[in-house]
């Protein structure tokens, strides 16, 4: 779908010298002719899946050829502006690097058939709320189990000691009052007794950024404060065997910890909390190359990497994306709660942040979003990484 994203005609012929320029077609392959069909006659292998693409993806709206032209197609106006979600049991390749692949289609059926080993999955579902947004929502009696079905197929391949960082909203109101849901601890629970999986932490992402709410609650009533940050739960199916390592992300030492190590540590004694905590002579004194983290992790919801996407999207006239996460925030976790070369999977990509962060650390991975204007505009934040191709229009597989 990428070559046909700006939504002018596209000849066949352009398209073929596009896609062997980008050494998407191997050299020589367009002059190819193999026997094909009953009659055994002559034909190109290369262009004749391309063409039944084109009918594969005109069959789901999405290509039309242009009236009155032979050989001449572009796409249509429901794969440039509206969402597309993807048909049920079908999965489609977007585009690939190196080290990943973005996939169109249902994580239920892209991750059904998934028996590669899995280290982390990083993910950020659609939210509970009552309004959903563009791209959807889960409403709040459905959402436990739409998570453990999401979930479910990951968990199956993860290793041991692997883990999954969840990030959910807490923002679910009871109907009518000032009354936050249990629904996100419902779903830990769910996640413990369904699954297996243990709540090793509950991250506190902090954004100063984000809007004011809620509004009739915090902006109306003036009961509650406004929110001011986002659980992101880790689990792990064997806390015991984790490689998650906090020394992968340390942060460096204030001014005034380094003065303190220079000079050889504390030069006194003291005793705290009842005895919980105690002071002696060398104390912090020894050098380290950093400070371990805390788990209220400061990132804003925008940043330059998003930035850049969204005017991507909005010249190639595709939707922009209403809930993104911060580029800084998804390669802090991938760094660490995984090892450069393990794979991580998010099965609810949005514009592939998650897989972002995984490309620029040297993780492998592989992700899922259901909708294809999503998937095209993301391409353009993997398009300087090794063996990038967004040519891809043939179906990858069908479930």
């Amino acid at each position: 779908m990428a070559a046909y994203s700006r939504g002018e005609p596209l000849r066949n012929d352009q398209l073929y010298k596009s896609l062997s320029i980008d050494k998407v077609i191997p050299e020589g392959a367009l002059l190819e002719r193999v026997p094909t069909g009953k009659d055994r006659a002559l034909h190109n292998p290369v262009t004749r899946k391309i063409r039944w693409a084109q009918h594969s993806l005109r069959a789901l709206g999405l290509l039309e050829k242009v009236p009155g032209e032979r050989g001449v197609w572009r796409s249509t106006a429901k794969a440039r502006g509206e969402l597309t979600p993807a048909p049920r049991r079908t999965v489609l390749l977007g585009f690939s690097t190196k080290l990943g692949l973005a996939l169109w289609g249902d994580c239920a059926d892209v991750f059904k058939g998934f028996n590669e080993p899995i280290h982390c999955c990083l993910t950020s579902p659609p939210y509970c709320i009552d309004r959903p947004r563009a791209y959807g929502g889960i409403a709040e009696s459905l959402y436990v189990d739409f998570i453990c079905r999401a979930m479910e197929p990951i968990v199956k391949n993860l290793v041991a000691g692997g883990t999954i960082a969840l990030n959910i909203t807490q923002d679910v109101f009871l109907k009518g009052l000032p009354a936050r849901s249990l629904t996100p601890e419902r779903v830990v629970i769910a996640l413990h007794e369904k699954l297996g999986l243990y709540k090793v932490d509950s991250l506190v992402w902090s954004n100063a950024s984000k809007a004011p709410g809620p509004i009739a609650w915090a902006s109306k009533e003036r009961v509650l404060l406004n929110t001011g940050y986002e659980p992101i739960y880790i689990f792990s199916n064997d806390p015991s065997r984790m490689f998650a390592s906090n020394q992968r992300v340390l942060q460096p030492h204030t001014e005034r910890h380094l003065k303190l190590i220079a000079k050889g540590g504390e030069n006194r004694t003291g005793v705290y909390g009842d005895g919980a905590n105690k002071i002696y002579p060398g104390s912090f004194g020894a050098p380290t190359e950093g400070r371990i983290p805390r788990n209220v992790l400061q990132f804003g919801g925008r940043c330059h990497s998003q930035t850049e996407v969204r005017r991507f999207a909005k010249e190639q006239g595709l939707p922009v994306h209403g809930a993104t996460f911060p580029l800084a925030l998804a390669k802090f976790l991938i760094e660490y709660l995984t090892r450069p070369g393990d794979t991580m999977v998010d099965n609810f990509a949005g514009w592939f942040t998650g897989p972002l962060a995984a490309e620029l650390t040297g993780r492998r991975w592989l992700a899922s979003e259901r909708m294809l204007q999503y998937v095209e505009g993301a391409r353009r934040r993997f398009m300087g990484f090794a063996g990038y191709s967004d040519a891809h229009l043939l179906p990858e597989w069908e479930s």
